[in-house]
């Protein structure tokens, strides 16, 4: 199998001496294409910071990001900004989508600022695929939180990207929105060959996973 993320003794220290906080501390993983992977750990464990530095949102104290042949951070700010848009999907809790334009326009933003067009086809599938047919000219704030969600998931999924990385994308629902959100979210990647990196501390999410990794203090302990 082909590891489409691989990090190599990957750190991010914040302050000095005795208060010194290893919220990375030399972890090695790699993920395969294809893969669904959960990184599973307490509030403070470092799990959030794994993954902004996984994106390229964060930049490691020592160690290395490879996504695909690209060593990320030996990239310029432009350069990295630029593979973000065209190699990494984002789902966040919080959806961030853009209030003053409408679902579709929100699901081609990240295709548009690199100065693209979207694939027609491809991109009716995946508004279909997500029960968004009905709302592509919705303005965000009449929409639920499940429904924003499903924006945030279609717009990650639009630019055809290498991996996605999402962040408690459940955060934010009820329970039982919060599962059907992740069933639709687990379907899509499968339908479309995604690999999906999902943090959560939610036990029973991380165990939609096909692998769960766990971290404590900074360390991937199983």
């Amino acid at each position: 199998m082909q590891a489409i993320v691989q990090t190599n003794d990957l750190c991010k220290y914040y302050g000095t001496g005795e208060n010194m906080v290893k919220a990375a501390d030399h972890i090695n993983i790699a993920i395969e294409k294809g893969e669904f992977v959960a990184i599973a750990g307490k509030s403070g464990s470092g799990k959030s910071t794994l993954l902004h530095l996984l994106g390229g949102l964060d930049h490691p104290t020592g160690g290395t990001v490879r996504i695909g042949q690209t060593s990320i951070f030996s990239l310029k700010e432009a350069e990295l900004a630029a593979f973000r848009r065209r190699k990494i999907g984002f789902i966040f809790q919080s959806y961030n989508l853009i209030s003053s334009i409408d679902v579709l326009e929100n699901i081609l933003l990240p295709i548009g600022l690199d100065g693209k067009k979207a694939d027609a086809a491809f991109l009716e599938d995946i508004i279909e695929s997500l029960s968004l047919k009905d709302r592509t000219h919705s303005m965000p704030n009449t929409l639920s939180g499940g429904q924003q969600q499903r924006v945030a998931i279609a717009r990650a999924l639009a630019a055809k990207p290498d991996i996605l990385l999402a962040d408690e994308p459940t955060g934010n629902l009820d329970t039982k929105t919060g599962m059907e959100v992740m069933h639709l979210l687990k379907t899509s990647i499968r339908k479309y060959g995604q690999t999906l990196v999902m943090i959560t501390h939610d036990e029973e999410l991380a165990q939609m996973a096909d692998r769960v990794l766990l971290i404590e203090d900074g360390r991937v302990v199983s």
